[in-house]
């Protein structure tokens, strides 16, 4: 905990949150986790109404919050900076997602997933960062799932919005930890939220050549909402990463996220080796290579 002593901090309480999409899933099993450990908590959510179960206490704000809405953004952050003075933990978390293959796909709505699950995470943290620049501290947790490692059928954009969420903020990371700010990636794999339920949309036409991966994401559906991963133990993780002196760049959350992340790499790592005499010969005197 030297990190919080050298900010002046007593304890870990004294951090102001600041959580993005804190209606359902993620979002609102953190926020609930935070409040009963009596943390400052910022919960964001379109519709305020979704909110209103929250307890109306001193250390708890609630703000009416669309990402897609610059204006919406630098209000919520001025209200957070107005009531609490700082900004320590940022949790990009609004999101959703949609189900399709490439060919099937609504382009306006897959768009305007990227809109939420991209740029909604690009610019709360470009409105967030000047506050932890002048702090000389905080942290930045994006829920970008497992989805941003690994790749299912079905899923091409979804992916697609998480993968560009990897490359924007591993290269952040490296950008903004000598200010004192660390940037970790949450990856989480299936666990019981609304993602493949309320929180989903879905392509509109669908082709027969597709048939397998139409199977795949049907198995998904089928078991929405009896996905073994549970919300409320997640929170507990996301705040204990927070905590960690160096945190990951990359945070694992569930067996098959895991498991799964694993296996790509693995299997990455074996085609860079297959293919590396190839790789390596491709400068100027190298020509009797390809002969």
């Amino acid at each position: 905990m030297l990190y919080l002593i050298e900010r002046g901090f007593q304890n870990a309480k004294d951090e102001v949150w600041l959580v993005t999409g804190s209606s359902t899933g993620f979002g609102r099993a953190l926020v609930e986790e935070l409040i009963a450990q009596d943390y400052k908590v910022v919960a964001t959510a379109r519709q305020l109404s979704t909110l209103s179960e929250l307890p109306d206490k001193e250390n708890i704000l609630k703000i009416s919050l669309d990402v897609t809405k610059g204006d919406s953004i630098q209000k919520a952050v001025a209200e957070t900076i107005a009531k609490f003075g700082r900004i320590d933990v940022l949790v990009n978390n609004a999101g959703f997602g949609y189900f399709g293959v490439m060919e099937e796909s609504d382009q306006s709505a897959v768009r305007k997933m990227m809109d939420t699950n991209f740029w909604g995470a690009n610019d709360m943290t470009l409105a967030v960062i000047p506050y932890m620049r002048k702090q000389k501290s905080g942290r930045i947790l994006n829920t970008v799932s497992r989805g941003g490692l690994t790749t299912t059928e079905n899923l091409s954009y979804y992916h697609a919005t998480k993968f560009a969420m990897e490359g924007l903020f591993q290269t952040l990371r490296k950008e903004v930890e000598p200010l004192g700010i660390f940037v970790t990636n949450i990856e989480p794999g299936s666990f019981r939220t609304d993602w493949a339920g309320r929180s989903k949309e879905s392509a509109p036409d669908k082709f027969s050549d597709y048939e397998k991966a139409h199977k795949l994401i049907e198995h998904l559906n089928s078991y929405s909402g009896t996905q073994v991963g549970n919300p409320a133990l997640a929170a507990k993780a996301f705040i204990k990463v927070s905590k960690l002196e160096n945190p990951p760049m990359h945070y694992l959350m569930g067996k098959d996220a895991y498991q799964l992340s694993k296996q790509v790499f693995e299997e990455a790592l074996a085609e860079f080796e297959k293919y590396k005499e190839d790789a390596k010969h491709l400068d100027f005197g190298d020509e009797d290579y390809w002969k």
